[in-house]
């Protein structure tokens, strides 16, 4: 506990640069945001928009939210031309601290830090881009996060990679990712409703996916799995649900792998509740992550959950005591691990409510939000 308590309210402006629909960090700052003591902490979220980008999400995510959300318009990337609105919200919000989340908004709040009495804080979710722009970006990032007097990190690794980097380690903390157990909670009378909708056949045992169709996720992988044990059980079904870049190219994998018929990518889907009731086992496939909200999903709705040891997904999960743990991009690991499931009901059962306990206390969004709030107030101290 602090000694003195710091000034209420702290005014906080969460800070982030998104294309498209998003991704897991936005589930973290708005629910965060909306879950805040508007008597302790005053949250204004702010997203960086850039004019070209038409399918833009983070907005319509926060409509029903009580969360004060603000959008600025930028021409291009890095348009240094909203500087001045920046600069604008932080004096009418009377801004403390800048809450930056990912490389652009860590640049502006360096930036706003120099110019304005504010204190720049970053969470780092983690750098799985894999264009030379995005790895040039990278680079820039952890020298920028060495001015920073706070980085939250959502895995060990990800705090090893910035002290490896020069990042002080006495500034960087790790605070997992959580999630709200009372918002994601199984209920077994909708699942045959869930496979109804997604049109999924209601027989077959159901595995599935749900993340950006991107390299990093390794959805080729799974698909060439899935086509292997499916050679000789016809009783199984995969379901990989998001968009991405790689769209196409998994559709046209699964004609030459000839499971077309057996498997379903319906894009994008914002109800991730609906998608665990229609599956009997979840896949986290990917060769890097952050810390996975899929992941946590997974273990709140009570998903019999696969998922490869990248990131901070060992500190989620507790090998076969939570779900089951297998090496990145290893084939054999996988099959096995899905074998496991389909003929094992009952360490799943036992599994999935390890999971779900682990959830309610350890992972719980709560317990995320009160570390988060002692370093708001301790920064603010210093």
């Amino acid at each position: 506990m602090l000694e003195t308590p710091p000034r209420y309210p702290i005014r906080v402006l969460e800070f982030r640069s998104v294309r498209g629909t998003g991704g897991g960090p936005e589930k973290t700052i708005l629910l965060g945001a909306a879950r805040s003591n508007p008597e302790k902490y005053k949250i204004t979220v702010c997203y960086i928009r850039d004019k070209r980008d038409r399918i833009f999400g983070p907005g319509s995510k926060a409509v029903g939210l009580p969360v004060e959300y603000l959008e600025v318009i930028e021409k291009n990337s890095f348009d240094f031309g909203i500087v001045p609105k920046l600069r604008k919200i932080i004096r009418d919000k009377n801004i403390d601290i800048v809450h930056a989340h990912d490389y652009k908004t860590n640049f502006f709040a360096a930036l706003l830090a120099k110019t304005d009495k504010i204190i720049p804080l970053s969470t780092a979710h983690g750098y799985t881009g894999h264009t030379r722009r995005e790895q040039f970006y990278y680079r820039a990032d952890k020298i920028i996060l060495k001015r920073f007097p706070k980085i939250v990190a959502v895995s060990s690794e990800l705090r090893n990679e910035l002290v490896s980097k020069g990042v002080p380690g006495n500034a960087v903390e790790v605070i997992l990712n959580g999630i709200d157990p009372d918002l994601f909670k199984r209920d077994k009378s909708k699942c045959a409703a869930a496979r109804e909708t997604l049109r999924l056949p209601p027989e077959k045992t159901i595995i599935g996916s749900v993340g950006r169709l991107e390299p990093q996720k390794n959805y080729d992988l799974l698909l060439e799995v899935f086509a292997e044990l499916n050679k000789n059980n016809k009783n199984i079904f995969l379901l990989i649900a998001g968009d991405g870049s790689l769209k196409t190219h998994l559709e046209s994998r699964t004609n030459q792998l000839n499971i077309e018929g057996s498997c379903r990518l319906p894009g994008h889907q914002s109800d991730i509740s609906l998608i665990h009731h229609a599956l009997d086992i979840y896949v986290q496939s990917s060769d890097y992550e952050g810390t996975a909200n899929s992941v946590l999903e997974a273990m709140a709705l009570e998903t019999p959950l696969i998922a490869t040891d990248v990131g901070g997904t060992s500190e989620l999960i507790r090998d076969k005591i939570d779900g089951v743990i297998i090496p990145p991009r290893d084939r054999n690991a996988l099959i096995n691990a899905i074998k496991h499931f389909l003929n094992d009901k009952e360490t799943s059962i036992s599994m999935t409510a390890s999971a779900r306990r682990r959830i309610e206390t350890e992972l719980s969004f709560a317990k995320r939000m009160e570390k988060l709030e002692l370093i708001y107030d301790t920064l603010m101290l210093s």
